[in-house]
């Protein structure tokens, strides 16, 4: 999606996906913010802080314009590596079209959605039966059902 311009088409300059700082292969459980957004599938997520993985050669997020121009709805919690893995821009781990429907990301949501799943999770939670990154998929779920009513 974002080297079809579908996120921000409005914009002169696109965003681009690049190799990792690292110019390796990057696999590890890092920490997620969810900003305040307007996507689909994240905005009722604000504020929470979660592990997910990621697992990417080319995660890097190039984004050329100032980080006001963007929705960012993602962003990893620590800025340095490996807490930013790819060495993306404003910390982005995800960016979002103006109105909510395109979301690009590279960490991998589905492969965190069971408490199994996660190298790490809250002990006091760990009988849940899935993950809060379930709530995306809901969400996006629901989205559908009302769009096709």
């Amino acid at each position: 999606m974002v080297e079809l311009g579908l996120i921000y088409p409005e914009h002169d300059i696109q965003p681009k996906m690049l190799h990792n700082d690292s110019h390796k292969f990057e696999s590890s459980f890092v920490t997620l913010d969810v900003m305040d957004n307007k996507s689909v599938m994240l905005q009722n997520m604000n504020g929470s802080r979660l592990g997910l993985w990621v697992a990417h050669g080319e995660g890097k997020f190039q984004l050329p314009k100032a980080e006001e121009e963007y929705a960012i709805p993602l962003k990893y919690s620590y800025t340095t590596y490996p807490g930013n893995p790819n060495g993306s821009a404003y910390d982005a781990a995800g960016i979002v079209s103006k109105d909510g429907r395109h979301l690009a990301m590279m960490p991998h949501l589905e492969r965190a959605i069971f408490p199994w799943q996660c190298a790490y999770y809250p002990e006091q939670s760990i009988n849940d039966e899935v993950t809060p990154w379930i709530q995306a998929f809901v969400n996006a779920r629901k989205w559908v059902e009302e769009k096709v009513k």
